[in-house]
């Protein structure tokens, strides 16, 4: 079995952002949201280590951060939520290659 580490890279670093988002400005929102998505994505990361195939939670959780963080990075102009942004945006784009380089 291959392990994804560039998803479960991933969600150390949403993770680490809720976390983060909590020490700088105690906004528990923030800490709630990384530990979620961090979560879904370190899952999304081990089902597709166990099937290639499987990347449907990776594609959910990183599509919808990059939106709800982009948004957040555009309205703030904030490091924290553009890193996010930026990330998720370049974890959609590799899951959509994925996608497209597999045979169904």
């Amino acid at each position: 079995m291959e392990y994804d580490w560039l998803g479960f890279g991933y969600a150390a670093l949403v993770a680490t952002g809720g976390v983060v988002g909590y020490a700088k400005a105690g906004s528990v929102p923030s800490l709630a949201a990384g530990l979620l998505f961090g979560g879904l994505a370190g899952l999304g990361a081990y089902q597709q280590s166990k099937d290639p195939k499987n990347v449907w939670l990776s594609l959910v959780a990183s599509g919808t951060l990059s939106a709800v963080m982009g948004m957040r990075f555009y309205n703030s102009k904030k490091a924290m939520p553009g890193i996010i942004a930026g990330a998720s945006l370049l974890m959609v784009g590799r899951l959509g290659l994925q996608m497209m380089e597999k045979t169904y």
